[in-house]
C-alpha cells in the first residue's frame, strides 16, 4: 500500500485512468498512539478529558481506552482525496458518517471505489464511495465523494476549483 509521501509524488490521474468499479490506492495510518490524539486535542482545543486522559476514559466513563475525534477523521479524508487527485486535480466533495471508535492501537486505511463517472466543461468529475476501516476490516466512517480529474490533453482543473454551472 502506498504512503501519503507516495500518493502526493505519484504521477496525475487522469479521468481516462480510472474506470467505474476501480478500487483506488489506499491509504495507511498508524498505529495511532496516545499523543497522536492528545496533539488533534491540542491543535483544536478539545479538552474533553476522553481524547488524553486514559483513566478517566476507562474507569469514569466506562470506555475502552482514550477515543480519536471524529473532527480528525473528518481532516484525514479530505487530505487522502486531496493526495489521490494530485498534482493537478481537485478533491471537491465529502460527505462521511462516524459509525465506530478510534483508539490507540488502531491502523486505518482510507479506501475509495469508483461508483460514476463523467465529463462536464471540459474536466472529468468522478464519483466515489469512500470510506476508513480499521485493522479488524471494521468500517469506521462510510461515506462518498467526488474528485475532479484533468482529462489528458485537456485542460487543467482550475485553481481555485469552481464548479460548472448546472
Amino acid at each position: 500500500m502506498p504512503t501519503a509521501e507516495e500518493l502526493r509524488n505519484k504521477e496525475q490521474f487522469y479521468y481516462c485512468d480510472v474506470e467505474v468499479g476501480q478500487e483506488l490506492p489506499t491509504y495507511v495510518i498508524g498505529p495511532i498512539t496516545p499523543t497522536h490524539l492528545f496533539r488533534w486535542s491540542a491543535a483544536i482545543e478539545n479538552w474533553h478529558r476522553i481524547h488524553y486522559d486514559q483513566d478517566f476514559a476507562i474507569y469514569h466513563e466506562g470506555l475502552p481506552n482514550v477515543l480519536g475525534q471524529g473532527s480528525w477523521k473528518q481532516s484525514v479524508m479530505p487530505q487522502y482525496l486531496k493526495d489521490l487527485t494530485l498534482p493537478d486535480g481537485w478533491a471537491w466533495k465529502v460527505t462521511f458518517q462516524h459509525r465506530a471508535m478510534i483508539v490507540p492501537g488502531d491502523t486505518l486505511t482510507c479506501w475509495a471505489k469508483v461508483t460514476n463517472k463523467y465529463e462536464k466543461s471540459g474536466l472529468g468529475f468522478v464519483e466515489l464511495e469512500v470510506g476508513m476501516k480499521n485493522q479488524d476490516e471494521i468500517e469506521t466512517c462510510p461515506g462518498s465523494g467526488t474528485i475532479v480529474l484533468p482529462i489528458k490533453g485537456g485542460k487543467p482543473v482550475p485553481y481555485p476549483f469552481k464548479p460548472p454551472e448546472e
